[in-house]
């Protein structure tokens, strides 16, 4: 499958990254994104899918799923992650879905092929917790 994606920058470190279903601008200013938080939010955004795609296929329905993703770079250079901390709370899960839902969510962190990419170089760790609103 092949990927594709357009930056174009402003003769500085402002921009803009165009991918073909929208796009973001990336840099320094209010509003934009670094090129880390752009990889943590690509994480999180597979690992989502990995799941849900999972859930679906059980028949599992939750209310929401939300990620806090952290990162740890090296100091020595190339200054690459060191550790990824993905914490995950899924909210109004039936308690009788709780340990499937664990199970799934294991069998995402092995298939998310951005999880599998980031951890040839970084300590990948995962937890989920669940929460009733």
């Amino acid at each position: 499958m092949a990927l594709n994606v357009k930056l174009t920058f402003d003769g500085s470190f402002d921009g803009i990254l165009t991918a073909k279903k929208g796009s973001a601008r990336i840099g320094g200013e209010e509003g934009a994104l670094a090129p880390y938080d752009m990889i943590l939010g690509g994480l999180g955004a597979c690992l989502n899918h990995t799941l849900q795609t999972i859930l679906d296929k059980k028949r599992i329905e939750v209310g929401s799923i939300n990620y806090e993703i952290n990162g740890e770079k090296r100091s020595t250079s190339p200054a690459m992650l060191q550790e990824v901390f993905v914490e995950t709370v899924v909210t109004d899960a039936k308690k009788e879905d709780e340990a499937n839902i664990e199970k799934a969510f294991e069998m995402a962190t092995r298939h998310c092929s951005v999880y599998q990419t980031l951890s040839k170089v970084a300590s990948m760790h995962a937890d989920i917790r669940f929460r009733q609103t």
